[in-house]
């Protein structure tokens, strides 16, 4: 066991003295200024790997051709930065009636809260008003803790979230009533409590309301900016949005919106009632190799709060206000206000969009990652023919060479010596040969002789 492993670690230490002398490293370092090494390789001839490969190929070419070329535009560079702004105007009378039955006409500047928002409107469509002024009253009816026999109740149940003031302990009943009759809470705040257990009706011609949207967007990468006010003024003037005859048209009717948004009579007119939340939506793809006129955006709608159906809780869109003043007197002054619980349609608008434009540099990496996606076909064709034909081990002989290096290190290593044996060979027979040709100076030098009788 120790002599195994003492030839083991001289085998090592020779391959590693092998590999790293400097010869060696020299030649390696020559290599690669020198050589090109290419892949090998091997034909094989087979109908159905041929026809294999010629598929998938097919495949992705037609792949990149109609879907990376021609729908997703693989040839132009894509600016998604864009920049958007958006304005709402809404015009529109409706008409209310108060407590007593009264008609009370409303216009923008009424039930538009708050008057400016960010991509965003609010449309008092109902609403619930109460004329407060601060002094001591009853509680609401609604606040279930408030209902009391006696006034230790309204002693112990005073942290109660519900309540509209801050509670004084006592329980105000009904005159003549009997002391184990039911009464509520007295409570200090704004009084009369507002009850909004009785819903008003929506408020008349709502449906009719209109909304002008103006939008300026731009690209940056590009340096191009639209608008979606495409047409003049005297179209605009008498337009409302169609999706068949006036598909750009930036005035939209309530009406219609809710028409889109929900096709049952009864939730629509609950929406009005009790609020809902719309969306509108306006997407630019804007193709920037045609003409900027084609450059044009794209309107959908949809609803965002649920319907009457499904929300058991909180159903709707409401919210509350109060509008404050004082009323001074020579000897007092007193402090009131009108408590506004409005209902209503809130819409958001949302501006989506992109812009692409022929890149030279996008067309090239995408034809240069579809060149190297078309090697996908030989990688499969490989695993086919390597591993489910019936030649398999026949073609992965052929394709794959395996290197002993410890052999290889000892072949290279004779070819060398081999090597430097022909060339000393060759030295020899060369000077073997120049001594051959090399005149003799010692030699003497003969002259010719006539005789008498040659002449």
């Amino acid at each position: 066991m120790h002599s195994s492993s003492n030839e083991n670690i001289g085998k090592l230490r020779y391959i590693f003295k092998q590999l790293f002398t400097i010869d060696y490293v020299k030649s390696v370092l020559v290599s690669l200024v020198t050589e090109y090494e290419t892949p090998k390789i091997v034909t094989i001839h087979s109908w159905s790997i041929a026809l294999t490969c010629r598929a998938v190929q097919i495949a992705i070419l037609t792949y990149t051709i109609l879907y990376v070329m021609g729908y997703q535009k693989g040839y132009q560079q894509i600016d998604t930065a864009m920049i958007s702004s958006v304005t709402l105007k809404v015009k529109g009378i409706g008409i209310s009636y108060n407590k007593q039955n009264e008609i009370i006409t409303i216009d923008n500047a009424d039930y538009i809260i708050p008057p400016q928002e960010n991509n965003a409107l609010f449309i008092m469509t109902n609403y619930i008003k109460t004329d407060q002024q601060r002094t001591k009253c009853s509680e609401g009816f609604d606040v279930r803790p408030a209902n009391c026999t006696s006034n230790a109740d309204c002693t112990k149940n005073q942290q109660t979230s519900k309540a509209n003031g801050r509670w004084t302990g006592i329980c105000r009943k009904p005159k003549n009533s009997s002391t184990t009759s039911f009464g509520l809470c007295e409570m200090e705040g704004w009084c009369p409590v507002e009850n909004d257990l009785i819903q008003p009706e929506p408020v008349s011609d709502a449906l009719n309301f209109t909304i002008f949207v103006k939008n300026f967007i731009e690209f940056p990468k590009f340096n191009t900016a639209r608008s979606n006010l495409i047409h003049d003024s005297n179209y605009l003037k008498n337009c409302n949005w169609n999706s068949v005859t006036h598909e750009q048209c930036p005035i939209f009717r309530v009406g219609d919106l809710l028409n889109i948004v929900e096709t049952d009579d009864d939730e629509r007119q609950k929406m009005l009632k009790y609020g809902g939340v719309i969306r509108i939506k306006i997407d630019w793809n804007c193709n920037l190799d045609k003409p900027l006129s084609e450059c044009i955006p794209k309107y959908t709608f949809g609803r965002l709060d649920s319907r009457s159906n499904i929300e058991k809780f909180s159903f709707g869109f409401n919210f509350r206000f109060a509008s404050h003043w004082k009323y001074y007197n020579q000897t007092y002054h007193r402090a009131y206000r009108t408590l506004t619980k409005a209902f209503g349609l809130r819409f958001i608008i949302t501006v989506t969009g992109q812009a692409g434009k022929f890149n030279f540099l996008t067309l090239t990496l995408n034809i240069g990652s579809m060149i190297g996606v078309l090697g996908l076909a030989t990688f499969i064709c490989d695993i086919l023919a390597l591993n489910c034909g019936k030649k398999g081990i026949v073609y992965r002989q052929e394709k794959f060479q395996t290197v002993d290096l410890r052999t290889r290190i000892e072949q290279l290593r004779r070819l060398s010596e081999n090597g430097r044996d022909r060339e000393g060979k060759k030295e020899d027979i060369s000077n073997e040969d120049t001594k051959q040709y090399l005149p003799r100076k010692d030699l003497p030098t003969i002259q010719p002789t006539y005789k008498d009788d040659d002449v």
